[in-house]
């Protein structure tokens, strides 16, 4: 290999180096920097500065032992620097002076409203009344998810530029409105609670499932989105819609174990080892439904899919669960929730019970709609029945079709590899 190949591997290393620090490191990174200048857009300003010349430094230095921590401290002289230009460099380090006083005063009384946690402050301030719903979702996804845009354009089934137009006014609206970086009141929350709990659910599916890169889950950012839904359960004790989200987390994260080969490639449900799946996980999250039930409010959204989850769990094999309750629940949180999501799903579970052509009835009314156009899942779903009843050549089509709008390169690889399997004599 010559000397300019070795360094165009070198850089492509570090550039998948500064690409993995940041989508594991990238929250904590803004939600310090937010505590610290007090800005939430010129705090991911700041770190994408400091992304920038880790792509410039460390293929020359070295990618450092701590690069969370170099990312944090470049992007605080970046902000030192931009006070001395606007003069206000004495007042915001003074600023700074009193907040580091307060961070040392151990003396403070304990206040079981507080929580020393940036990145769930970072949460609330990107989840505030002041920002339509979409808003909310596109900016933490973001900013704490370190989502591309065109990876939440792909989870949110819209377009990359309506993404970046949401993230640019939610910014200039959170500066208008000078939102403080602080998790609010407990009497506060009720606005905000959905919002939270909203974000966190799709940054959970995101580490369950990513929605686009090499890999076929983001296994960080599951587990920080569960870590979160625990904080913030224990804040909202009587809140039954925080405890069954958790709830569904846990369940769902017992499986993470077993959702890979040792290449990293899919293994589906009805393939997976349960003895690799994480009981601890599942006593975790049948706990939170027993508090969910405790409440007396009933099961809503979270917990209605979390049931279905805990199916899954208590069953030893794809044929022993029980699909018979899962419709069941389908039916409930249809009603409660609709969705063509919800209807797919549902249909999934038809076929266990009912067989392939009573699901791909639904299945074929929904893409009649027009429902879920850009949704990888529908043609993946159709192309499954199809193969089931003996439909081959439209299977593969519909596989095919799947493969083209997946954003995942590994769950494009399963749809090819079925579409081809598809075209072999049966």
């Amino acid at each position: 290999m010559n000397d300019t190949a070795t360094r165009r591997g070198d850089a492509d290393s570090v550039r998948r180096s500064v690409a993995a620090v940041w989508r594991i490191e990238s929250a904590k990174i803004i939600a310090t920097l937010t505590r610290a200048v007090g800005d939430f857009g010129l705090a991911e300003d700041l770190a994408q500065e400091a992304l920038v010349e880790a792509l410039d430094r460390w293929p020359q230095t070295g990618v450092p032992k701590n690069p969370g921590a170099w990312l944090t401290t470049v992007a605080k002289r970046r902000a030192v620097d931009r006070w001395r230009r606007e003069e206000r460099y004495e007042q915001r380090l003074a600023s700074i002076a009193r907040e580091l006083e307060d961070e040392r005063d151990d003396a403070a009384p304990w206040d079981p409203d507080h929580i020393d946690d940036d990145v769930l402050r970072l949460v609330f301030v990107a989840c505030h009344p002041v920002l339509a719903r979409e808003a909310q979702v596109a900016l933490t996804l973001r900013v704490v998810g370190g989502l591309s845009t065109e990876d939440i354009a792909q989870a949110c089934l819209t377009s990359t530029a309506t993404v970046q137009q949401r993230i640019v006014r939610a910014k200039k609206t959170l500066a208008a409105a000078s939102v403080p970086f602080e998790v609010p009141p407990r009497v506060d929350f009720g606005p905000r609670l959905a919002g939270v709990l909203g974000v966190l659910y799709l940054m959970f599916n995101e580490g369950y499932a990513a929605s686009r890169g090499d890999s076929w889950m983001r296994l960080e950012l599951g587990r920080e989105a569960l870590r979160l839904g625990r904080v913030l359960a224990g804040l909202v004790p009587d809140e039954p819609e925080a405890h069954g989200l958790v709830a569904l987390m846990e369940l769902t994260a017992a499986r993470f174990p077993a959702r890979t080969d040792i290449n990293g490639d899919p293994v589906l449900l009805a393939d997976q080892d349960r003895r690799r799946w994480d009981r601890g996980c599942i006593t975790r999250g049948r706990a939170a439904l027993r508090k969910v039930d405790a409440l007396g409010r009933g099961r809503s959204s979270y917990a209605l899919q979390a049931t279905i989850a805990e199916c899954h769990a208590l069953a030893n094999s794809i044929e022993e669960t029980d699909w018979e309750r899962i419709v069941l629940v389908y039916d409930a949180l249809g009603r409660i929730a609709p969705s063509p999501v919800v209807e797919l799903n549902r249909a999934a579970a038809i076929a266990m019970t009912e067989g392939p052509a009573a699901a791909l009835r639904i299945v074929d009314a929904i893409t009649t709609r027009g429902a879920l156009p850009r949704y990888h899942l529908l043609p993946a779903t159709r192309g499954e029945l199809l193969s089931r009843l003996g439909r081959h050549e439209e299977a593969r089509r519909d596989f095919e079709s799947a493969a083209k709008l997946a954003g995942n390169e590994r769950e494009r690889d399963l749809l090819l590899r079925k579409a081809a399997a598809a075209d072999l004599p049966h």
